[in-house]
């Protein structure tokens, strides 16, 4: 007579609930590490290490070939957020305006003349309110920054679509700095490329109707440069260069009038993470191309 196996009692648990277990157990175990090489012995080694390949790239930018105009997509700050672990995106916003001082000074060492910075797109104006509102503070609050730190503010958008309070702020940075020496930055905040083209053909129609100048005759005479002195950007170089970080590689309408020459770099890491060898590799990047404006 053979013997009767009796089977353990099954764990209750389920194999889902089990690999969550160990993703989050994962994630901890990630963010821990990534605490421990933040500091102690591996931080002071790996930051001697960052500082010599950054001279080593700033070393190899001819000196000539600075870009007058780069215009940034400041991308990823939710995705920053959401990989630190921290349910309140507002962190990645944050984070990412504190970012914003740091890279007007690098440019302002390279050279470079105008930096349009896209803070806030017409689309990301139908975000939920729990999440738009907030944003939407912290620009107030880094515009009214960079205006007491003595840039050269200038507000690029369409403010009639922001509330009272956000284009006030944008307004008055604009006409407080006005005139200020040195790097001239553009906020581009409820901007969107189409928006401004859009913008610029109405103000070129009221212009030239005011004159008593006919649909006929402005047919007629009209030029791409006539709509180029309606942009929000008029009477400035176009962009040169334009960086997206975050990985993704397309412009989602950003400067789509003024980017027909310019040359484009997209870098993975998180705008919140954006250091200074990663836009000395964008400059260096595009110091060796060679721009032929179709000739």
């Amino acid at each position: 007579m053979g013997v009767r196996r009796t089977e353990e009692p099954r764990d209750e648990t389920s194999r889902g609930e089990r690999r969550d277990g160990a993703r989050r157990r994962s994630s901890d175990d990630g963010r821990l590490t990534s605490a421990v090489r933040r500091s102690g012995p591996y931080a002071a080694v790996r930051d001697v290490v960052y500082r010599m390949y950054e001279r080593r790239v700033e070393a190899s930018i001819p000196a000539d070939v600075t870009p007058r105009h780069i215009g940034v997509i400041l991308d990823g700050n939710r995705r920053w957020a959401r990989a630190m672990g921290l349910a309140d995106v507002s962190s990645g916003h944050q984070r990412g305006a504190a970012k914003i001082s740091e890279l007007l000074q690098w440019s302002a060492e390279a050279g470079v003349e105008v930096v349009t910075l896209w803070l806030l797109s017409t689309d990301n104006l139908t975000r939920p309110a729990v999440e738009l509102d907030p944003l939407l503070e912290i620009i107030e609050n880094t515009v009214g920054k960079l205006a007491s730190d003595g840039w050269n503010v200038k507000p690029v958008g369409a403010l009639d679509l922001l509330p009272d309070k956000t284009a006030r702020v944008l307004k008055d940075a604009g006409e407080a700095t006005s005139g200020a020496p040195g790097l001239i930055v553009n906020v581009a905040v409820g901007y969107g490329g189409r928006r401004e083209i859009a913008d610029a053909v109405r103000s070129l129609l009221i212009e030239q109707a005011s004159r008593g100048t006919s649909i006929e005759e402005l047919a007629e005479s009209l030029d791409v440069e006539h709509i180029a002195e309606h942009l929000y950007t008029r009477g400035q170089p176009d962009p040169d260069l334009v960086i997206r970080t975050s990985g993704e590689q397309r412009l989602s309408g950003f400067m789509l009038w003024q980017s027909a020459h310019s040359e484009f770099h997209f870098c993975e890491v998180h705008w919140p993470d954006f250091r200074k060898v990663d836009f000395l590799r964008a400059v260096r990047s595009y110091a060796a191309r060679h721009r032929r404006y179709g000739t």
